[in-house]
């Protein structure tokens, strides 16, 4: 019975070790390296088309649920999320302006009308650069994951706080971009973004900005 109970302790370290190096915090100096890097990239960013694959945790649905499409860039304020399956509909971010196709319905927002989801569509533009390495509003945390780096951003702004409790960049250890976003609305919702076939500083027509 002894031997069984030191066996089971011994696979409990082995597996609480495999997971520490796995998931190990950066140093002070490695953090300031990283980020210095991830910002010239950012600072050399003019605009992103990438395809994306989307997987949305919700906690009440047994099922994942799934979607693709087309995301476009231009900085400094624009951004198109175009939704390809299972339905299609766009979003596009531009300026202060929200336009929202969905399946042919088309609306238009103000978003000067509404602090907390221009400053949410701001977050979501440095993420995908990812420029967000602002202390004063979030609390930071870096990892080093063997495949790439991760970097935990919890909000300190109420508002923002209560739509999104943190985000996950994860980032390519010798491009420092963004190859995932994740979104944590809490412990059981969540929503992960992958960009693949990512072109950086490619044309942008300015068509794909309007409704």
């Amino acid at each position: 019975m002894k031997l069984k109970n030191k066996g089971m302790l011994m696979l409990v370290l082995l597996v609480f070790t495999a997971f520490s190096f796995a998931q190990q915090q950066l140093s002070a100096s490695e953090q300031k390296s990283f980020t210095e890097k991830v910002k010239i990239s950012a600072e050399e960013t003019r605009s992103i088309i990438s395809d994306f694959v989307q997987d949305k945790h919700i906690s009440v649905l047994s099922d994942v649920v799934k979607s693709e499409g087309k995301m476009v860039l231009l900085m400094p304020d624009k951004i198109r999320w175009e939704y390809l399956t299972p339905t299609s509909n766009i979003a596009i971010f531009s300026g202060n302006k929200l336009y929202v196709n969905d399946d042919g319905k088309k609306n238009e927002f103000d978003l000067d009308g509404n602090k907390i989801f221009k400053s949410f569509n701001s977050l979501i533009i440095n993420s995908i650069k990812g420029d967000m390495f602002d202390e004063n509003q979030f609390e930071i945390t870096y990892f080093d994951k063997s495949e790439n780096y991760m970097v935990r951003f919890i909000p300190k702004e109420k508002r923002l706080k209560k739509l999104i409790s943190a985000f996950e960049l994860k980032f390519d250890k010798v491009s420092a971009v963004v190859e995932e976003v994740k979104l944590i609305e809490s412990a059981n919702d969540f929503t992960t973004i992958r960009f693949l076939n990512r072109k950086t500083n490619v044309e942008v027509k300015p068509s794909e900005f309007q409704q």
